[in-house]
């Protein structure tokens, strides 16, 4: 009874690091965001420019995952999970004492490098602490890290950001790193048959042509979302003319649409499978083109925040589609996946920031994103007419 007691003790501490982890990691995802505006005035550089430190952690991203899956060969689960928040830690510490735009650029590429490896793998851990027909609920668990995140790490981070300066939103995320890398190194057990990944049979899935075709609509689809999210704070200041305390609200809206998207993609793609892309795409295509006629009010672009939130619909079931395909390399694919999604935050921003330096407007962000998710649907296209040929 006591040894029950304790373990059920040790997975709570284990499942809360793990929480506290996934929190801190996407809080420095999208706290840039809302701190792209404060940002441009320590640093004396356009809006423009700042939005590449967003760029500059989704390249990390793509670059680290498959670097950090195949250091996975190597170390186990616990001593990966340490390396993969102890690298992350740093990173943000070094943004912390960051002397300028450059050095803070490319600590943002470097904290990026452990973001998709760390999922997969605290995903793997809890599951090995629960019970076998509890495993889906204790890595649904570990991903309420990603919904605080949304709701309150980043806006939290731009009323902190406002208040006391960029500096402190690091300060804050490292400290939260460091918690749980702290609680995992005095908890964290080292997993029960952790077979070492095989490097053929992770790389096998990307001979498949639709592999590719799935990761290419998640790359190019997904862009517009993060090409309008990233300005989303220059748009409320300039375009709906709102004082700089209505950012982190707009960001707490966003992450209502992310709640709203992430069940509403699982339940799509259960009914009508590979389909769902298409539909989430062609919403988003109609979802962005609205944009800038929506962001001239308060109504308008709480709504459209909304719905540019939705989007995310689109990354469970590109995951849904992507693990249908692949029957193994799970690893990889799944770390590709993140990497896919990254590369469209990464795009986003540049792709945005060239509408807008070539003076079309705040609001041009959301013609182009439409146009990326049209040229999603074309990919969607090909590859629904390429799978039915095989069949």
């Amino acid at each position: 009874m006591i040894s029950l007691i304790f373990f059920r003790n040790k997975r709570f501490l284990v499942e809360l690091a793990l929480i506290i982890g996934v929190f801190s990691f996407c809080t420095g995802e999208f706290a840039m965001m809302g701190l792209i505006s404060s940002l441009s005035d320590a640093f004396q550089k356009p809006e423009t420019s700042v939005a590449h430190l967003i760029s500059a952690y989704a390249v990390g991203v793509v670059v680290g995952a498959p670097i950090m899956v195949f250091v996975g060969v190597y170390l186990k689960k616990r001593k990966l999970v340490l390396f993969l928040l102890g690298l992350y830690t740093c990173a943000n510490a070094f943004s912390l004492l960051a002397p300028n735009y450059e050095t803070l650029l490319l600590s943002r590429l470097l904290a990026g490098f452990p973001h998709a490896a760390y999922f997969g793998v605290a995903a793997m851990i809890a599951a090995s602490m629960a019970p076998f027909n509890k495993r889906g609920k204790a890595v649904s668990r570990i991903l309420l890290g990603v919904t605080a995140a949304i709701l309150v790490g980043a806006p939290g981070a731009t009323y902190i950001g406002q208040q006391c300066g960029w500096r402190s939103v690091f300060a804050a995320i490292t400290i939260f790193s460091l918690m749980s890398l702290i609680l995992l190194y005095r908890n964290a057990p080292e997993v029960e048959d952790d077979r070492r990944l095989d490097v053929r049979e992770e790389l096998a899935p990307f001979a498949q042509l639709q592999i590719w075709l799935a990761l290419a609509i998640g790359a190019v689809g997904f862009c517009g979302m993060f090409g309008v999210y990233s300005y989303l704070a220059p748009i409320v200041l300039n375009v709906t003319k709102l004082e700089a305390h209505w950012i982190a609200p707009m960001l707490m809206l966003f992450g209502v649409g992310t709640m709203i998207g992430n069940f509403a993609g699982g339940w799509l793609y259960d009914r009508v499978k590979f389909a769902a892309v298409n539909f989430i795409m062609l919403f988003s295509f109609f979802a962005l083109f609205a944009f800038p006629i929506l962001s001239r009010t308060l109504p308008g672009v709480s709504f459209a925040t909304v719905l540019l939130g939705c989007m995310v619909a689109l990354a469970p079931a590109l995951q849904m589609r992507l693990m249908d395909i692949s029957k193994h390399g799970q690893s990889l694919v799944a770390a590709s996946n993140h990497a896919a999604l990254n590369l469209a935050n990464a795009l986003g921003p540049w792709l945005g920031g060239l509408a807008i330096n070539a003076g079309w407007g705040w609001t041009s962000t959301g013609y182009v994103g439409a146009g990326m998710a049209f040229v999603g649907c074309l990919i969607y296209w090909v590859a629904q007419h390429l799978e039915r040929r095989v069949v």
